[in-house]
């Protein structure tokens, strides 16, 4: 298997290593402090593009001699066995640097929709999601187009996958959405809107053999690829498929939400607060608002509220950093800012 790469020299190993750095430190952070995966995919693809942007640059003025990424990128003819495989996802952090609406819309549905749908399934399923609506487009492109040598790149397949999921288990959650107004919207709107327009585009590509050089195949290939596969992925997931509760950003859903919180929340009557277990004093200022957590925190609320109130007076009893609350199907916990295994309580 001949390689660009196996041409690389300093310079070029330097801007790849960028790339791969601008992808996978943000996923590395999400996954670490446990923040939203679908914001932290929408910074990597943005960052993959600038350092994209960067290579082109580069290219103009004779840094590099030409672009870096040809093992990265789907080309259907040249798939045979595992050698290739790995650029049916790797392809999907790749977009063309001079199409600059491509990357942005793809980051718009991801955030937009991803979001909410991360919130629906929890971390791990959304992550598995997302990898089905990748391979899924980026498989139909190949199943259509196996002799030819045209390279494909792009999230689109990925991006569509999120509308197909989300039609396939909450087709009643209201998101805000710029569809037509920027506004709320039922996503059996949104969803049903985007595969249609995908299937007139893909209609007219291949029913009246017109040019174009958007993989509207891929599009169609991520949306079923996880519209089939969702309740699979969802199964025993955080809300049940087709629960009607206006979706996570509406008042139902935040107490559909709060509910789930309730039902698995970490008993506090037994847990030893930070200070105590490391044989410290508790110190002053946070020792009526501790008792008071500990006396009144059946309810998410309230548990919540007084969480706050010790993130504002207390610090961080390993490192005196300042401390933070993040909240977690098992109820919100204290959290060192700077080093979350410092302390994380309760546990």
């Amino acid at each position: 298997m001949a390689t660009v790469m196996s041409l690389f020299g300093t310079s070029e190993w330097l801007l790849f290593g960028l790339w791969v750095f601008a992808i996978v430190w943000p996923i590395t952070y999400a996954l670490r402090h446990r923040t939203s995966l679908a914001l932290s995919i929408t910074v990597g693809l943005l960052l993959a593009y600038l350092v994209q942007v960067l290579c082109q640059f580069g290219i103009v003025n004779g840094w590099i001699e030409g672009w870096l990424w040809w093992d990265y990128v789907l080309i259907p003819n040249r798939i045979s066995g595992a050698a290739w495989f790995h650029t049916f996802f790797s392809a999907g952090f790749l977009h063309s640097q001079f199409d600059a609406t491509h990357v942005l819309g793809n980051i718009l549905v991801i955030a937009l929709i991803g979001v909410p749908l991360e919130q629906r399934l929890g971390t791990r399923r959304f992550a598995l999601i997302y990898a089905i609506g990748l391979f899924g487009g980026s498989f139909a492109w190949f199943l259509l187009n196996s002799s030819s040598p045209t390279p494909s790149l792009g999230a689109s397949g990925a991006a569509f996958g999120l509308f197909g999921a989300y039609l396939a288990g909450w087709p009643k959650d209201e998101i805000p959405f710029p569809l037509i107004l920027i506004r709320k919207w039922p996503v059996l709107y949104i969803a049903l809107f985007y595969f249609g327009m995908e299937v007139f585009r893909a209609y007219q590509t291949l029913g009246l053999r017109q040019a174009s050089d958007v993989a509207h195949m891929a599009h169609l290939g991520g949306f079923l690829a996880t519209y089939i596969l969702l309740p699979l992925v969802a199964k025993n997931g955080p809300y049940p498929l087709g629960i009607e509760d206006g979706g996570p950003t509406s008042s139902g859903g935040e107490r559909s939400r709060l509910n789930q919180m309730r039902s698995a929340m970490i008993d506090m009557s037994s847990t030893v607060d930070p200070w105590t277990a490391r044989g410290m004093p508790i110190p002053r200022a946070i020792r009526d608002p501790l008792r008071s957590l500990l006396a009144s925190a059946d309810e998410p609320e309230t548990r919540l509220a007084w969480m706050e109130h010790l993130a504002d007076v207390a610090e961080c009893p390993d490192c005196q950093a300042s401390l933070g609350v993040v909240e977690r199907a098992s109820g919100p916990q204290l959290q060192c800012s700077i080093e979350p295994e410092h302390l994380t309580w309760p546990e």
